[in-house]
């Protein structure tokens, strides 16, 4: 129910023209804000797990990047719902905070997260993920964790340009 609920709001968010221009200014391949082109990864193999799609449907018709790029993830991976009681300026800190927490440990045992946000952008996609899972409360993150290849390295800011906020 997850992956399909993100599938629906990523083909919502490319709707209009208005959000597929967003989403491709997003991708740059110089500079040292935006997404580089070469860290969209490959592309699930079997078409099962749900990706953002960055740039769109092509003048040929398909979609996005080079679909030659795919490769084979694993058939089942575990797709953790990321709640909190309320839904309020704190529990989203505390969610992110949370966030973190699993990030860094998937991290550190070689676990492959993908952040699975699309359907979260959407009140009603939203809040129909609420049903999807055993504990009540307010879905703030769905998150893929499996195993599969390793993905490029992307450019990061210094810590010196961290702390100015890049100035």
């Amino acid at each position: 129910m997850a992956a399909a609920a993100d599938r629906r709001g990523g083909a919502a968010r490319l709707r209009g023209p208005a959000p597929l221009a967003e989403s491709r200014t997003w991708i740059r391949d110089t500079g040292p804000y935006g997404i580089p082109s070469t860290a969209l990864g490959p592309r699930d193999a079997t078409g099962r797990l749900p990706m953002r799609d960055y740039l769109g449907p092509r003048p040929d018709g398909r979609w996005g990047g080079d679909r030659s790029a795919a490769a084979p993830f694993e058939s089942h991976p575990t797709i953790a719902v990321l709640t909190t009681d309320q839904d309020r300026r704190t529990d989203w800190l505390r969610a992110g905070q949370a966030l973190e927490h699993v990030l860094l440990l998937a991290t550190s045992h070689a676990v492959r997260a993908s952040l699975l946000h699309q359907a979260l952008e959407w009140s009603d996609l939203r809040w129909s993920l609420g049903g999807a899972h055993p504990a009540p409360g307010h879905v703030q993150m769905l998150i893929r964790l499996g195993y599969g290849p390793v993905g490029p390295a992307t450019p990061r800011n210094g810590a010196a340009e961290a702390l100015d906020g890049g100035r």
